[in-house]
């Protein structure tokens, strides 16, 4: 019987927002429009985030980045005049933070050179990174094909080299690269490693890891020295740099921050100027998540006041059915109806406008994420919570914004009711 009663008051109240179907579309629009912003705005806001996420993740929360940096004084003096500019980390300081900080498991020194890679005739700028065998770990690479950089290569000071994704494709789009030879200068390196395409494909300011050419430190040290030439302007500087970054891998996260200030405590004794730059991811992921939660609350309150415009347009709307339907609920007292039932049919339909634009406004919102990721190449992720979310709150909006005028048109009089023209 209850169920009868629920199906007939389903059915009647579709049947009163028919009898004004152009009325009803435009009052759901604000719903549709209301929860489709909102599964879109969080879907943008959730991709960005995770993205950024992402970036700190693969510089590992266990670890601790130091890179040189040219000091001011010495940018402003080499712009003057040409001269001799030495700056940065050393390999001293790569070995006092390896005997010094137990809680260090293992020190990543790298020497980083610009450099035009060769093979054959197709040639392509990149990154050459000197650097150790445990490199790949701690920065979180995968191979492809082939090895990483060995010990034995490092000590023998081999003409080894693994290769990015992106170089690979550039110097060797038809062959196999395993084995064949890349020129730096003229000097030739085996390709014994193809990495695998990173996810972050830098940018704009951003570094591209696809670039990079990874060959041993000792190697490095020994064909290309510690001097660096920059021409400018008809004039040339010549900059002294060891080491460009060092990476840290510390035993546990609770020992993360205390490390890095032990080491910044290291550098501060032995550096007379601030040439070095430190970083810890770690820090960096939890300022990250925290900047995730209030921009996914800023994003979800201005999409939530599209739902609050589509809520009053449902009182609206409601209001005047009430004053056009007088007579009805007149008729419907006089023939025996409870306030009750007055209540739970005008309600019925604020929830039938409500929920019918919800759902509407999930399949938009749902679909437009997917556009602005086609179209814009913006990373985007729908998460399944705000689906529900979303239209939970279209449907609570439906039930608080059309308990008013339920109850106004409850508490008509039924014969003032039945008076009305």
């Amino acid at each position: 019987m209850r169920t009868f009663a629920i199906k007939r008051t389903l059915k009647l109240g579709v049947k009163s927002l028919c009898l004004h179907g152009l009325r009803s579309i435009l009052t759901v629009l604000g719903i549709v429009f209301g929860v489709c912003s909102v599964i879109a705005m969080l879907a943008i806001g959730e991709g960005a985030s995770q993205e950024a996420l992402e970036r700190i993740r693969q510089l590992g929360s266990h670890n601790i980045l130091v890179e040189s940096v040219k000091p001011p004084e010495d940018q402003s003096a080499s712009a003057s005049r040409s001269r001799v500019v030495e700056y940065g980390l050393t390999y001293d300081d790569a070995e006092r933070i390896s005997q010094t900080l137990p809680t260090v498991e293992i020190v990543v020194p790298t020497r980083e050179i610009r450099q035009n890679i060769r093979s054959r005739e197709r040639r392509i700028d990149g990154l050459v990174v000197g650097t150790m065998p445990w490199y790949m770990d701690v920065a979180k690479l995968r191979l492809k094909q082939g090895r990483f950089i060995t010990w034995m290569d490092v000590k023998g000071k081999h003409n080894v080299c693994v290769l990015g994704a992106e170089l690979v494709r550039a110097l060797f789009p038809v062959d196999e690269p395993l084995g064949m030879i890349v020129r730096l200068g003229q000097q030739p390196y085996k390709v014994v490693g193809i990495m695998e395409p990173r996810a972050d494909k830098g940018g704009e300011g951003r570094r591209n890891f696809d670039k990079d050419m990874y060959i041993p430190l000792s190697t490095a040290k020994t064909r290309f020295g510690e001097m660096i030439v920059k021409i400018s302007s008809g004039s040339f500087d010549l900059e002294r740099i060891q080491l460009h970054s060092m990476t840290l891998k510390v035993n546990s996260l609770e020992n993360v921050v205390a490390a890095a200030n032990v080491v910044e405590d290291l550098l501060q004794r032995h550096h007379k100027k601030e040439d070095y730059k430190l970083e810890v991811p770690l820090e960096l992921l939890r300022q990250a998540e925290e900047t995730e939660r209030t921009f996914n609350i800023v994003l979800g309150s201005i999409a939530a006041i599209s739902l609050l415009v589509g809520g009053i347009g449902i009182m609206n709307i409601m209001l005047a059915t009430v004053t056009e339907r007088t007579r009805e609920i007149g008729i419907r007292r006089a023939l025996g109806a409870r306030q009750h039932d007055i209540v739970v049919q005008f309600l019925s339909e604020s929830i039938i406008l409500s929920g019918f634009g919800g759902l509407i406004g999930v399949g938009l919102g749902v679909t437009l994420p997917w556009l602005v990721t086609a179209f814009f190449d913006m990373t985007t992720q729908i998460t399944p919570w705000s689906l529900f979310l979303a239209l939970f709150i279209s449907v609570a909006v439906g039930i608080i914004f059309g308990i008013y005028p339920a109850n106004r048109a409850a508490q008509l009089d039924p014969i003032e009711a039945l008076r009305h023209e």
